[in-house]
């Protein structure tokens, strides 16, 4: 018998021209995509409106290999992380973010993450591998049920910004974007669709070739080289001056301004040298910033700036016209919040967890 075919991983057209093959109608492909994608299921099954020869060939012949989320903690302030299983067994982290307005999800695009940021939890992690198209959308449509389950309230935005660098995923990532996006998906607006990247500037400029709908997001954190290496190493090759023309490009294509992602930190960002440097780079790139509670991840040397300093970064900001927020994290008690996605909710951090327990 042949190996089955990953029904998930065929282009509508593709899977047109396999039921044509069977001599099934053109109209039974549209129905498939649809049970898949729309509806989310798993089982052929549970395919109702077709044929039961139809369903028959498809379990012998096809598969479906969804994510399980495997393991759900519950934040005081209603954030739930989700510990989800890929079906190779490697495990990656979602979180739902509820707010009065919005059900966001963060979802993850890899098995950890290659990038070394020193202040990120998942950058401890070892990068495994990329995300399908169908694993990244089944974080997506697994915390859209969350969010009608818990809240009562569909899901209304998503960013990027879990575990892995998106932009290293690109296509897989587009795909999924695609699926989530399109009728026969979730149908969700390309605009409530933030990608966040540390700033890869050959692929911020695809993006802007491609002609993508959805937001960028860079996480910035400093806009001095010298400070920016130390603490991001992809800053020796994609030095500040580089990122700059890239995020200028993609304004120019897209007239969609970015938002800049901005953690400062007592003694490393916090001088009014680094003030200006945002500054200055704003003044260039039609922006907003965004600067982030710092959530600690056990390293003494990353300490959360003084309030003043904050303030400071937003007087300036707003002097020269630019948005600047004050983001408070949420999820921190269950290590959900940004920079804290390191698969403790993994089956073997939960057994060791478990173990530590017992010798207490």
């Amino acid at each position: 018998m042949s190996e089955q075919v990953d029904i998930r991983t065929l282009s509508k057209e593709g899977l047109q021209s396999l039921l044509a093959s069977w001599g099934e109608p053109a109209y039974r492909a549209t129905q498939v995509y649809d049970w898949i994608w729309a509806k989310g299921v798993h089982q052929f099954s549970d395919m109702r409106n077709l044929p039961k020869t139809l369903l028959t060939r498809m379990e012998a012949e096809c598969i479906i290999h969804p994510v399980e989320v495997t393991h759900v903690q519950h934040s005081e302030d209603g954030t739930i992380k989700n510990a989800v299983k890929l079906p190779d067994g490697l495990i990656v982290e979602s979180v739902l973010i509820p707010t009065e307005k919005r059900i966001t999800a963060c979802v993850s695009s890899q098995v950890g993450c290659s990038l070394n940021c020193a202040f990120c939890a998942t950058a401890r992690l070892k990068r495994m591998r990329n995300l399908a198209p169908d694993e990244i959308y089944d974080q997506v449509r697994a915390i859209h049920q969350q969010g009608l389950e818990h809240f009562g309230r569909p899901l209304t935005n998503i960013v990027f910004m879990g575990m892995g660098e998106p932009l290293m995923n690109y296509n897989n990532v587009l795909t999924a974007i695609e699926k989530i996006t399109q009728p026969e998906g979730l149908g969700l607006s390309p605009k409530r669709i933030t990608l966040s990247t540390v700033g890869l500037p050959k692929m911020i400029k695809k993006l802007a070739d491609d002609g993508v709908k959805f937001n960028l997001a860079v996480s910035l954190h400093s806009a001095r080289d010298s400070v920016r290496s130390k603490i991001m190493p992809i800053n020796d090759a994609a030095p500040i001056a580089e990122l700059r023309d890239s995020l200028d490009y993609w304004y120019k294509a897209t007239k969609r301004r970015i938002t800049f992602e901005y953690v400062v930190w007592k003694g490393i960002n916090d001088a009014k040298e680094d003030i200006q440097a945002l500054v200055g780079l704003c003044k260039r790139i039609p922006c907003k910033v965004n600067l982030i509670e710092y959530n600690a991840i056990g390293d003494p040397n990353f300490q959360q700036a003084d309030p003043e300093v904050i303030e400071a970064y937003v007087e300036a900001l707003t002097r020269i016209g630019v948005t600047a927020k004050v983001r408070h994290s949420r999820g921190k008690d269950i290590d959900a919040a940004c920079g804290q996605l390191a698969n403790k909710t993994s089956p073997e951090a939960l057994e060791s967890t478990d173990s530590e327990a017992n010798l207490l």
